[in-house]
C-alpha cells in the first residue's frame, strides 16, 4: 500500500492500459475524504501535542475473485484511493500479482529512488563543511 499511494494518476492510467482490462469490484466503504489529527511529542519521546490536521481519502473494495482492498492517502483524490485499493487487492491475487508488480510497483519504486536521489544530490550541494582552526598561542 506505501508504494500504491505514492503512484500517480497517469501511472495507474499506464499501468492499467498495459494489464488490459481490470476484473469488477463493489465498494465495501465509497471512497471517502476526511480528517485526521496529527501527532507530536516534544523531543520525540516528551509529552503529546496536536500539531494540526491533515486531509485524509480512503476506500476499501472487494474484487469479483473476493479479495478484499484498501487504501489511505493523504490528498482529497477520490479516484486515486479507488485504483490504489483495486491494485493492492489485485496484487495479492496469484493471477495479477506478477502484472501489478511489472506494469505499476516496479516503475513507482524506480521513479521514487530516482526523486529521492536528486533530492539528496540537491541537498549535498549546499552542504556546508565547518572546521575549527587552532591557534598556536591557545594550545595546552
Amino acid at each position: 500500500m506505501a508504494i500504491l499511494v505514492e503512484a500517480k494518476g497517469h501511472e495507474f492510467a499506464e499501468a492499467e492500459a498495459k494489464i488490459g482490462p481490470l476484473p469488477g469490484f463493489r465498494h465495501l466503504r465509497q471512497p471517502e475524504i476526511g480528517l485526521v489529527m496529527l501527532r507530536g511529542r516534544v523531543g520525540g519521546a516528551g509529552a503529546p501535542f496536536n500539531v494540526g490536521e491533515a486531509t485524509v481519502t480512503r476506500c476499501f473494495i472487494v474484487t469479483e475473485a473476493g479479495t478484499e482492498g484498501a487504501a489511505y492517502h493523504l490528498g482529497r483524490d477520490l479516484k486515486k484511493a479507488e485504483r490504489a485499493a483495486l491494485f493492492e487487492a489485485l496484487a495479492r491475487e496469484a493471477p495479477w500479482r506478477e502484472r501489478i508488480e511489472a506494469a505499476l510497483l516496479t516503475p513507482v519504486r524506480e521513479r521514487l529512488a530516482l526523486e529521492q536521489a536528486a533530492e539528496a544530490a540537491r541537498a549535498a550541494s549546499t552542504r556546508v563543511d565547518f572546521f575549527t582552526m587552532v591557534r598556536g598561542e591557545d594550545e595546552r
